[in-house]
């Protein structure tokens, strides 16, 4: 049984993958019933789409593969804390729980700059966990946007 730091390693692999392809290193994995059902990092570029997020990618992946739109038990590993527009499909998602390693000052949803997922007039709310291998998140980073000026 993987734990929240097998799972995190390996939203970091495709925060990796995302910053070799030319993209914002950020990476997500969902986990339905201890499988891994999509796995991506960001594909803004790559697919000219802003809403390519990891996350979102990774919600539209897992919703083909169980053929439901409602991923009610699932759980999403993400190394950045989402942004609003992620944090509203986790909601629409039905997403159990959200575990993500570094905060995000600049406008994380979760619990940095707005607080989306535990809203009480929402109709769902997110569990979440954060700082799961925050360093080494926030390092790929910082490296990434170092590298670039």
């Amino acid at each position: 049984m993987l734990t929240d730091i097998d799972y995190m390693q390996l939203a970091l692999e495709e925060a990796r993958a995302a910053a070799a392809a030319g993209e914002v290193p950020i990476g997500a994995i969902l986990v339905y019933e201890e499988r891994i059902i999509a796995r991506s990092g960001n594909r803004t570029i790559r697919d000219n789409d802003p809403t390519a997020h990891a996350e979102i990618v990774v919600i539209r992946g897992a919703s083909q593969v169980l053929n439901n739109y409602r991923l009610s038990g699932a759980f999403l590993y993400v190394t950045l804390e989402p942004c609003a527009m992620c944090a509203g499909a986790m909601i629409q998602a039905r997403i159990a729980k959200l575990i993500y390693g570094t905060d995000d000052p600049r406008g994380g949803a979760v619990s940095t700059c707005f607080e989306v997922l535990s809203h009480p007039r929402l109709n769902h709310q997110v569990a979440f966990v954060s700082g799961v291998l925050a360093e080494e998140s926030a390092v790929l980073l910082q490296s990434f946007f170092a590298a670039r000026r």
